[in-house]
């Protein structure tokens, strides 16, 4: 069974990391890089804000990812059992920042959106730090509330008021994306930690009609489904993200028209280097390029599993759920934003977790990543009779 769990390093030495999860890791960084740069480069040398400097986005993006590896070693350093009494306390830290954010004078807004906070040189988002505070908490609040998870008034009812507050916030900013992200953390949690099943369809259910109110009630909203549903009725209103980064995958074909080659990012497809960053990989490398990219997130979120499966038959219930909120999380809004790449969903501001331009997404992932490596090391050691 060790042999399984463990693969090998040098002359058959067990080996400290699941190497299936920290190559793809560092490949989607790597990759990603590679694809901003292309993405981005006629947007730098257009825009006098960048100063009209070709590599202003690599070189920015450079800087995240560099600076989210350093905090990943770090909080690699960091055992299972802090975070588990650190949970809470960052689940309040995290909703201060999403307060301020609202707050006259204090939050920045981009393109009618409220969601940062300006830190000097670079732009805090706390609604990405919230989705990591989300699975701390989450699974915190699941492992001390087992034996009431068929409850729902001492098991479900406590955790929803509090993520209805933190959802309020979101929309507010507004933020819909996260929401339905942190709520997909959520649930799927509860859902792990035993959650009574009758009581989960209904509150699938409730949920489902909850989201067709919310966006029912908000005219933006409404305006990007009916562009989701034909955006060639209106492809230079609201339809114009969508009809761009479907002519992206079109021409892209199998193999793509070659990398840098992309015509859909010289100022047709808005957010090249963030939101749609995956139609220009579609258009540049293909059909086989965006099928590698969904590839390397199936086996970061099929490893999630397998660890936090792992970590519970070994009694770490904390651990494991926080293993498997953490592939959710990553599961979730890489599924989001290809969807709406692909025009299977409506438009959202989901960026391409590990990929797309963004420094607190950046950070965000590769903490989270790093305590999912983390929770693997003490599965391993547990394993081998020592004590972590």
């Amino acid at each position: 069974m060790m042999r399984r769990l463990v693969t090998s390093q040098g002359a058959g030495a067990p080996a400290e990391f699941d190497d299936w999860l920290l190559w793809p890791v560092l490949g989607l960084l790597m990759f990603g890089l590679v694809m901003v740069y292309s993405a981005s480069i006629a947007t730098a040398e257009g825009s006098k804000f960048t100063g009209n400097q070709s590599a202003y986005f690599l070189v920015r993006h450079a800087v995240f990812v560099v600076v989210g590896l350093i905090a990943a070693v770090v909080v690699f350093q960091i055992p299972l059992r802090v975070w588990q009494q650190m949970a809470p306390w960052l689940f309040v830290v995290g909703f201060v920042l999403l307060l301020a954010v609202l707050l006259p004078h204090v939050g920045r807004s981009v393109n009618g959106a409220q969601r940062w906070l300006p830190l000097g040189p670079v732009n805090l988002q706390p609604s990405e730090l919230m989705k990591l505070f989300a699975v701390l908490y989450a699974a915190d609040y699941t492992t001390r509330k087992l034996a009431d998870m068929a409850s729902f008034r001492r098991g479900f009812a406590p955790l929803a008021v509090v993520m209805l507050l933190v959802g309020g916030l979101l929309l507010r900013e507004p933020d819909f994306g996260a929401f339905v992200v942190i709520v997909c953390i959520a649930m799927g949690i509860l859902f792990l930690g035993g959650i009574n099943a009758r009581l989960f369809s209904a509150l699938v259910v409730v949920l489902l009609a909850g989201f067709v109110v919310l966006i029912w009630i908000s005219p933006y909203r409404r305006e990007r489904i009916f562009g989701f549903m034909d955006p060639w009725q209106d492809a230079y209103g609201k339809g114009y993200q969508l009809s761009h980064a479907l002519i992206a995958f079109g021409r892209g074909e199998w193999f793509g028209v070659g990398l840098g080659a992309s015509v859909e990012k010289l100022f047709y497809l808005p957010e090249a280097h963030t939101d749609f960053l995956l139609a220009v990989i579609a258009e540049e490398l293909g059909f086989f390029g965006v099928l590698t990219v969904i590839a390397l997130f199936a086996l970061i979120v099929q490893r999630a599993s397998v660890i936090g499966r792992q970590a519970l038959q070994l009694d770490r219930v904390y651990a494991g759920l926080v293993a498997q909120g953490i592939g959710i999380w990553i599961g979730v809004q890489a599924f989001i934003n290809m969807g709406v790449n692909m025009g299977l969903l409506p438009t959202k501001g989901l960026t391409l977790p590990l990929m797309s331009f963004g420094g607190s997404g950046i950070l965000a992932n590769c903490v989270a990543l790093a305590i999912l490596l983390r929770v693997d090391y003490e599965n391993r050691q547990l394993m081998r009779g020592i004590t972590v």
